[in-house]
Parts: structure tokens; C-alpha cells; sequence
């Protein structure tokens, strides 16, 4: 196994359900950088925009990392990538008869880890 070099971004509070952001992920998730930047570009999902633009990140981490040589993104991968649970703000909206209903608005954590040399 040749030497990886992998780099991670992390957005935090994102304003859109795990759920949802799940549906996107699991689209990039193991696939070339560049395939994964048109999958996304082109996906009609909200979330796709917010992932785009953790992916971004992750790839300039990388390049960072290496002295600041460039990285192509034919050149990186998407090592891994998940969703976790944010924090939920909790809310009430008026029901009939002077009853109340909860609503729940969800947020997520996202991360993505890339890498180059594929094996």
C-alpha cells in the first residue's frame, strides 16, 4: 500500500435535516473528487450545495498540506464521509382547540476526509 496522503473538513450547524443531507453524501461517498464535484453540481438537492462546498475545503486542506502544491481533483477521492446529528431547536405552532404542536428543526454536522492514491 503506497503512502496516503489524506486531509478532512468538517461544517458544523448545518440547516438541513441528517436525513436529507444523508440522501447527498451517500452519492460521493468512495467516488473521484472530480466525479463527485458534477454529481453534485447538477444534483437539484439543497444540500448538495453545502457538501460542495465541504468537499472544496477538504481538497484545499490537502493542498495545504502538501506546501501548498496544487491538487488536482482527478488526483483525490473521497475516503470517507458522514453525517452526525446537530443540535435540534425546538418550537411550537399553534394546534385547534388550544393545543400545541412541537416543531422539531434539525441541524447536522459534515464530514468528509479525501485522499489521493486510490488502491
Amino acid at each position: 500500500m503506497e503512502n496516503q496522503l489524506q486531509a478532512k473538513a468538517l461544517k458544523k450547524f448545518i440547516r438541513s435535516s441528517p436525513r436529507k443531507m444523508r440522501l447527498v453524501i451517500d452519492l460521493i461517498r468512495g467516488k473521484n473528487a472530480a466525479d463527485a464535484f458534477s454529481l453534485l453540481r447538477f444534483s437539484n438537492k439543497l444540500a448538495a450545495r453545502d457538501a460542495e462546498q465541504v468537499l472544496r475545503s477538504a481538497i484545499a486542506n490537502l493542498s495545504n498540506f502538501e506546501d501548498g502544491k496544487t491538487v488536482r481533483p482527478e488526483e483525490v477521492y473521497v475516503k470517507e464521509c458522514f453525517v452526525n446529528c446537530g443540535p435540534t431547536m425546538k418550537r411550537i405552532q399553534p394546534a385547534p382547540m388550544g393545543r400545541a404542536y412541537r416543531i422539531r428543526k434539525r441541524s447536522n454536522h459534515l464530514t468528509i476526509v479525501v485522499a489521493t492514491n486510490k488502491n
